[in-house]
């Protein structure tokens, strides 16, 4: 059962979901200062999320990790303002094998990333482009899991993801109460392993995570 929320906005509320140590709490809350100091020329997160930032975007950042614990390498697809690529980093800071990559489009955000990853000390590459023209010409080693947050339907994710799933990279898709929905068309178009986990901080949405992916056949030019 999903622990409930408490009802305010600061550093405390991690607490309430996971052991995380001092010093990621610090580094987590030079990021929240970060986006706060940046939202207002960047419009980085809803505006209507602020007064919940630590929740609503923090906590529910911070899954990611806490579903695949063994992963290091990840690339973090449409970044925009970190969420979960930044946290994700935050938490592997001290790992000596961790690494997030992190692909956003937008120079403007991507720059904002960059700063992110500098300030709170950890380590991460930000990819200013195209997802799918990064990922077609990717030289940067193996991946071991892709995340996505607030991006896109679940078969256009798998179709980002399919350059580093179909070389055994597994995905971590944060998805709300719709979930069923996308789980059901995506599997017209692609075989995947699915575990489900009830979000910390929405029991109606879902932590997915996905292992052994392929594209199905097309049934164009089959014969029947």
């Amino acid at each position: 059962m999903a622990r409930p929320v408490p009802l305010n906005n600061s550093a405390e509320i991690v607490h309430n979901f996971g052991d995380v140590s001092r010093e990621t709490i610090e580094r987590l809350q030079i990021y929240v200062d970060l986006v706060l100091k940046w939202q207002p020329a960047q419009n980085l997160i809803a505006p209507s999320t602020i007064p919940d930032i630590w929740s609503r975007h923090v906590v529910d950042s911070l899954q990611t990790k806490w579903t695949l614990p063994e992963a290091t390498t990840w690339v973090d697809i449409g970044s925009g303002a970190g969420f979960p690529g930044v946290v994700t980093a935050i938490l592997q800071a001290d790992d000596p094998d961790g690494h997030v990559h992190m692909i956003e489009s937008n120079q403007r955000k991507a720059a904002f990333l960059r700063t992110a990853l500098r300030e709170t000390g950890s380590k991460g590459t930000v990819h200013a482009g195209r997802i799918e023209s990064v990922a077609k010409e990717w030289q940067h080693g193996a991946i071991d899991a892709v995340s996505g947050r607030a991006l896109a339907a679940l078969d256009l994710l798998l179709g980002f993801a399919e350059p580093f799933t179909a070389a055994g990279a597994r995905c971590v898709f944060h998805k709300g109460q719709d979930f069923q929905r996308e789980v059901n068309e995506a599997s017209h178009a692609w075989t995947f392993d699915l575990v489900e986990k009830v979000s910390l901080i929405d029991p109606t949405s879902r932590m997915l995570l996905l292992s052994n992916i392929s594209s199905r056949p097309s049934k164009e030019g089959i014969a029947v």
